[in-house]
């Protein structure tokens, strides 16, 4: 049986989510590849490039939701606890993915 290598740019640390957290994050990831996928139809079906360009936008605009209601969930549990446990290199890893986020 052969071994899943991790990604080597992703953290090795883990986050349990609550169901809640879960299933609101997973409803916006389906939805996401929903239109990924009608997007794929339009392109086969040839359609007209303003209608995809219109669709492509709807799918960043979902993926930009996603990334809000993730980033929430991570600054109110992870990025607090590590501050409250006196982790301050929270706060740095933090400004990182910012700025990653914001190119």
């Amino acid at each position: 049986m052969s071994e899943i290598k991790a990604c080597p740019h992703c953290s090795k640390r883990k986050k349990k989510r609550t169901a809640e957290e879960q299933n609101a994050l997973l409803r916006r990831l389906k939805l996401a590849e929903g239109q990924i996928r009608g997007i794929q139809k339009m392109v086969e079906e040839d359609a007209y490039c303003p209608d995809i360009l219109i669709q492509v936008s709807a799918v960043s605009a979902a993926l930009n939701s996603f990334n809000k209601e993730l980033l929430a969930c991570h600054i109110r549990s992870c990025v607090s606890e590590d501050i409250r446990n006196g982790k301050e290199e929270a706060i740095d890893e933090f400004v990182k993915v910012m700025q990653k986020l914001m190119k």
